[in-house]
C-alpha cells in the first residue's frame, strides 16, 4: 500500500496515515498534556508528519499544545488548522464567521498560537451561510499572498461549492468524515476531487472510536465525553451499529490485525491519494493505527465487507 502521497495542487509529501489532534484538548473526556506530547512526539518517530488541529479545539489550547510539541521541529512536519467556528471565552459556541476580516484575525491568532510564521494548509472548518464561497476563499487566497498561509482546504462542502471554490483559487484538500459507518462521499465528491486534483482527507475513519469495538455501551464513554450528546451514541443505536464492528472482526481475525487497522486500511484502499486523520492521545493505538498499512485487503475482501456491512447506520453523525 502506498504510504504517501502529494497533497492536492502542493509540493507537500504527507503519510496517508496523520494524526487528528482535537481529543488531546476536548471532546472525548480526560486528557493529559504529557501523554499527548509524548504521543505527537513518537508520531514524528513512527513517520507521521501531517498534523490536524483548528482554533476551536480547546479555543486555542489545541494550536498552543502543537506549538510547544514541534517548537524547533516544525521543518519536519506538516500542520493543518481551520477557522470559522467561534467560540466564546467559556468555550460557548457563538456560530460561524466567513466574513474577510475575521479570516484575517483569525489566522494570526493561530500563527500565534503556533508560533509559526506560515501555517501549511488552512481550512475553512465550516461554510459560513451568511457569505459566499467565493469572498471566503477570495480572502484565503489573499493570505496565501501575503505569505501567511501555504495552502487552502474546505471542510465538510459540497460538489457545488467545491467547484465555486477551486475556480478562485486551487483548493488541495477537503476534509470530510468518511468511514465504514460514514460513506456520503462517495456520492459525488469523490469524483470532484479526482477531477479537479484535491486530496481527500478522511477524519473521524475509525468512526469517532467506534469501530475498534471498544464502545459497547454509553457506561464506556466518560460522562464529559462529547460522543454521549450524538444521535449514533444512544444506547440503541450502539447496540445497533455493533453489527458494523462484527463484521471487521470477522476479517481483522483471517488478516491476523486489529478492527482498527482494517477500517483505517479500508478507508486508505479506496484510492492511492485519500489520506486518513485517526485521533489519538494514546501511544499504543498509535502504534496500532500506523500498522494499518500492513494490512492488505484483497479485491475479494473488499467484496466481502461491501456486501457484509449494514446499508446504513443508525443514528444521524450530529
Amino acid at each position: 500500500m502506498k504510504q504517501t502521497t502529494t497533497l492536492g495542487h502542493s509540493t507537500l509529501l504527507v503519510n496517508r496515515i496523520g494524526l487528528g489532534c482535537m481529543g488531546m484538548s476536548e471532546f472525548y473526556g480526560s486528557f493529559d498534556e504529557k501523554e499527548s506530547i509524548n504521543t505527537l512526539h513518537k508520531a514524528m518517530d513512527l513517520g507521521v508528519n501531517f498534523f490536524d488541529t483548528a482554533d476551536m479545539y480547546g479555543w486555542g489550547a489545541n494550536e498552543q499544545l502543537l506549538g510547544k510539541a514541534f517548537k524547533g521541529r516544525w521543518n519536519e512536519i506538516y500542520v493543518a488548522t481551520k477557522f470559522a467556528v467561534m467560540r466564546g471565552p467559556n468555550g460557548e459556541y457563538l456560530g460561524l464567521n466567513g466574513k474577510p476580516e475575521y479570516i484575517r484575525q483569525a489566522c494570526d491568532q493561530s500563527l500565534l498560537n503556533l508560533g509559526v510564521e506560515a501555517i501549511d494548509l488552512y481550512y475553512m472548518h465550516r461554510k459560513d451561510p451568511k457569505v459566499e464561497i467565493e469572498e471566503i476563499v477570495g480572502a484565503m487566497g489573499d493570505l496565501v499572498q501575503k505569505g501567511k498561509v501555504k495552502y487552502i482546504g474546505l471542510s465538510e462542502v459540497n460538489a457545488e461549492t467545491l467547484r465555486r471554490a477551486h475556480a478562485v483559487h486551487p483548493i488541495s484538500a477537503l476534509q470530510s468524515e468518511y468511514s465504514l459507518w460514514s460513506r456520503e462521499p462517495e456520492e459525488e465528491i469523490f469524483d470532484v476531487c479526482k477531477e479537479l486534483g484535491i486530496t481527500f482527507v478522511a477524519y473521524s475513519p475509525l468512526g469517532r472510536g467506534f469501530l475498534t469495538g471498544a464502545i459497547r455501551s454509553r457506561a464506556d464513554l466518560e460522562t464529559n465525553d462529547w460522543r454521549l450528546t450524538l444521535p449514533r451514541f444512544t444506547d440503541e443505536a450502539i447496540s445497533e451499529n455493533l453489527k458494523f464492528v462484527q463484521v471487521l472482526d470477522q476479517i481483522a481475525q483471517d488478516k491476523e490485525a486489529s478492527k482498527a487497522q482494517v477500517a483505517l486500511a479500508w478507508v486508505l484502499s479506496q484510492n492511492d491519494e485519500i489520506i486518513a486523520i485517526p485521533g489519538t492521545r494514546n501511544i499504543n493505538r498509535l502504534e496500532e493505527n500506523m500498522g494499518a498499512f500492513e494490512v492488505e485487503l484483497t479485491k475479494t475482501d473488499l467484496a466481502v465487507i461491501q456486501s457484509a456491512m449494514p446499508s446504513e447506520t443508525m443514528g444521524t453523525r450530529y
